[in-house]
């Protein structure tokens, strides 16, 4: 059974004169423990997808489903990082990393415990007490991956986590994210515009097209490369032969939807 299914979702965003068509009948499922990646280009609908699973927004039509149960229904704890780490700067890193549990009601001395002990994991055991200023941007995004584990959720959604990173940063924390996905068997969405990215990191790769935003085809990554951290992937013989299937597919797409757009415009005159 799906841990997560998105069914016929669609959704418009509306002005006082008309309205954007963001998202037209986005149908896929996630099963516990996967790892998703939405690829595609900017204005396909990727991250509202994460908005709509995280009930920030609601959708126009069609259904979110945990199992069997629809999700505003449900009980499912939900982890979004974002590109930026939204660190409080008057808040030490232990403050920071411990808003959620806060916000719950949860200050339990094994619950800072864990924090100190995530934060060691992710190689930031000296900096408790320090605050974001004092910290690179990778180090900041490691607080923030923290920050979104501690309450424990059951699907963390990531929106473009490394793309303020430089190479070599983002690099090191794709492999450190997927070590703790994988220690931790968390189900995840990750939007990305990186083709890279996805195909090191995740178990399939969910390929939108825009205008509306719309699925137009789906990569399974090959269990070899599944298998391998990231960086390791990169280097494997059969990542580059999915790289070269999804660049072509990313270029059919927008070939396609310049044609549409030429016979759009002609028809209006």
């Amino acid at each position: 059974m799906s841990f997560l299914t998105l069914d016929h979702l669609s959704h418009h965003y509306f002005s006082k004169k008309n309205y954007t068509k963001a998202l037209d009948d986005i149908s896929f499922s996630v099963k516990d423990g996967e790892f998703v990646a939405l690829l595609g280009p900017s204005g396909c609908g990727k991250s509202t997808i994460l908005s709509i699973i995280a009930g920030i927004i609601e959708h126009t039509a069609g259904e979110v489903y945990v199992g069997e149960q629809p999700l505003r229904k449900s009980e499912l704890d939900i982890g979004y990082m974002l590109q930026q780490d939204y660190l409080f700067p008057w808040k030490s890193i232990i403050d920071n990393v411990l808003i959620g549990p806060k916000i719950g009601r949860d200050q339990s001395s094994e619950t800072k415990k864990r924090a100190v002990d995530l934060l060691e994991q992710v190689g930031l055991a000296n900096i408790t007490d320090s605050y974001p200023d004092s910290l690179s941007g990778g180090m900041r995004q490691r607080v923030a991956l923290v920050r979104t584990l501690i309450t424990n959720p059951k699907i963390l959604l990531l929106d473009e986590p490394f793309s303020a990173l430089d190479y070599q940063t983002k690099l090191k924390l794709e492999d450190l994210v997927w070590d703790l996905l994988q220690k931790y068997n968390k189900t995840s969405v990750l939007v990305t515009h990186d083709i890279g990215e996805a195909i090191a990191m995740s178990d399939r790769i969910i390929l939108m097209d825009a205008n509306p935003g719309s699925i137009a085809k789906t990569f399974e990554v090959p269990l070899e490369l599944r298998n391998e951290k990231p960086f390791s992937a990169r280097r494997h013989p059969k990542y580059q032969i999915l790289f070269d299937k999804v660049w072509e597919a990313l270029n059919q797409n927008e070939a396609g939807s310049q044609q549409t757009k030429v016979v759009d415009s002609s028809n209006d005159t």
